[in-house]
């Protein structure tokens, strides 16, 4: 791989292997994985359509294992193809593959939609009995869980017309929007580096970046809310056919939690606004400023804020911090980097951001980021690795059952950052490094939890605007964006003009819509697991790795019972943020004992 934009030559060869996905061949081989997954979901449909009614348990067993089987070809596909498009998105070749895929996926998903039709509309008793048989320890829950849609889904020929026009439909204007912000350069530089260059600890230095990045969001702003306003509809008329009572009740039935306490959560986070607010006047006195602007949130309050952190030295960094945890989660870890399952420079078409795939139980999963050699790039590799240790450890679940809900996805991956946090701080010598680090921790809080929140009510306001207003124009997105912003903020920042069409980049509202509160649900989740951890010591440490390996073969609920979490407890929301409020007290303190707040 070239095109590195750092200067850390130990990056140079952080490149993910993607070979395992393509079974030893080359990339024929997704023709050949595709074309046998189609051959198999024919005859799996000529053996069981119009016949799920007449299975026995040992039938049901042999049926979902096929399923699962199609599955991990259609995976290992899709896999591929997805991860090597997000790291040039601008190759046309690439972005042909993805299309190729989804398209012929999408032709097999079609094949097969009877049997989840046919499995829905059994009666509970006979369900209930199928679902007791053995051999269903890796498909159990996620049959229970399909059959929660009942209400929801159409007839087979309406479903099957809905499922081959999503590639012409959502995927394709999702796969637009992806191809258009990632060809979005600030100064010659990707967007992700020009919004790292808001950590200045130069006021002047923040004030132009953001100016340039406004000025670089500009050019293809209308067709970015083109695109949007389209994936509203759209989203609308599916809610109408199945009878969804909220643009959001399809996304928490997905995440196996109900309305009300998605709005428990909301509202329990709304009502501690004042802890983002406190903490940015906070941050003005710590700067000497009177107020700060939206483009001063990420500054460094430090000297060392913008402390360099080398490859090596962050791999090292996170290793030793999960060892101390666990030596398994260190041995797992250890496999991302000797084995080349991760991507970390930044180059020119590269997807923004970062994430962790969890491709086939397999295989194994793999992570991107896109790594500039700051403190936050360590937190965010510590991150993206619980991911992926989850998804390692989750494997024996299968394919079926081995991602979580988005509620509980981002547990072990918060819960891996605030090892690496802790670490961080225990080798802070003085009052100002652990007052960065602090800082840096609140602000992550501040990200996840608050930001989200406010980006959710964001969701909320222009999901309702584009159902009762028709077609929604860039300044009615503006005004949407400012207002739920101004919202979290309050009198504490000011926000600028040009921060208002900052909404146009952020890929979630286009790709997966309502996932953002599962941010704020996982943060406070994993928060409070690790406080568990802090309580109880070591005899902590293989619950939450029988917690991990579980994945989504339990409800949210139970997992979090796993670990002693009492996830239906009202109060359980006020308990996460009163960690946060913690953190923010701390920061004060070391504020004062640093001199830079009287």
């Amino acid at each position: 791989m070239v095109g590195v934009t750092q200067d850390d030559p130990s990056l140079d060869d952080v490149a993910w292997d993607l070979g395992p996905l393509l079974d030893g061949g080359g990339e024929e081989q997704v023709d050949v994985q595709l074309a046998d997954a189609r051959a198999r979901a024919e005859a799996f449909a000529a053996r069981y359509a119009g016949k799920v009614a007449e299975l026995d348990g040992p039938g049901l067993v042999d049926a979902v294992g096929e399923l699962a089987a199609i599955y991990e070809l259609i995976g290992k596909a899709g896999g591929y193809a997805s991860l090597r498009f997000s790291t040039d998105t601008a190759e046309p070749a690439r972005g042909a593959m993805l299309q190729k895929v989804r398209e012929g996926s999408t032709s097999i998903h079609t094949a097969l939609l009877f049997f989840g039709l046919e499995w829905a509309a059994l009666d509970d008793e006979t369900a209930e009995r199928l679902l007791a048989a053995d051999g269903l320890d890796q498909a159990r829950h996620y049959l229970r869980m399909e059959r929660r849609y009942r209400q929801h889904l159409l007839s087979e020929p309406e479903e099957k017309l809905l499922t081959e026009k999503s590639v012409t439909g959502a995927g394709a204007w999702g796969r637009l929007f992806s191809e258009q912000v990632s060809a979005i350069t600030v100064d010659g530089q990707p967007l992700d580096v020009a919004l790292s260059r808001l950590a200045s600890a130069d006021r002047e230095v923040r004030r132009a970046t953001a100016e340039a990045v406004t000025t670089a969001l500009a050019p293809g702003l209308r067709t970015r809310a083109y695109i949007f306003n389209t994936l509203l509809h759209d989203k609308a008329v599916n809610d109408r056919l199945r009878g969804y009572p909220t643009w959001l009740s399809s996304r928490n039935l997905a995440n196996e939690v109900s309305d009300e306490s998605v709005q428990a959560l909301i509202t329990a986070v709304r009502g501690r606004y004042d802890i983002p607010q406190r903490w940015y006047r906070l941050k003005a006195r710590i700067l000497g400023l009177p107020k700060l602007a939206d483009h001063d949130r990420s500054a460094a309050v430090t000297a060392d804020a913008d402390e360099h952190y080398g490859w090596v030295e962050s791999r090292d960094l996170v290793l030793d911090s999960f060892g101390s945890f666990s030596p398994e989660m260190e041995r797992v870890a250890r496999r991302f980097f000797d084995e080349n399952w991760i991507d970390a420079p930044v180059r020119p078409g590269k997807r923004g951001g970062a994430f962790a795939s969890s491709a086939v139980p397999s295989v194994h999963p793999y992570v991107m980021l896109n790594f500039t050699s700051r403190r936050r790039d360590v937190l965010t590799l510590a991150h993206e690795l619980g991911h992926g240790i989850h998804f390692a450890l989750a494997e024996k679940q299968g394919i079926l059952q081995q991602s979580t809900p988005l509620t509980v996805a981002e547990t072990a991956s918060v819960f891996g950052e605030t090892i690496v946090f802790n670490r961080l701080l225990e080798r802070a010598g003085d009052a100002e490094s652990r007052l960065a680090l602090l800082a840096e921790s609140i602000e992550g809080a501040i990200a996840t939890v608050f930001r989200q929140t406010a980006m959710n009510q964001f969701e909320e306001a222009v999901h309702g605007a584009r159902r009762t207003e028709g077609e929604l124009s860039v300044e009615r997105f503006n005004e949407a964006w400012a207002s739920t912003q101004l919202d979290l903020f309050g009198d504490a920042v000011e926000l600028t003009d040009g921060y208002r069409t900052w909404w146009s980049y952020v890929p979630h509202f286009i790709g997966t819509p309502g996932y953002v509160y599962a941010y704020a649900y996982g943060q406070l989740l994993a928060l409070s697991v690790y406080q568990r951890y802090v309580e109880e010591g070591a005899s902590f440490v293989p619950r939450y790795l029988e917690m991990l390996g579980a994945g989504g073969s339990r409800l949210p609920e139970d997992l979090g019972r796993v670990v002693g979490i009492d996830l239906t407890d009202p109060g359980f929301w006020s308990a996460g943020l009163d960690l946060v409020e913690a953190q923010l007290r701390a920061a004060e303190t070391a504020a004062r004992e640093a001199g830079r707040i009287s």
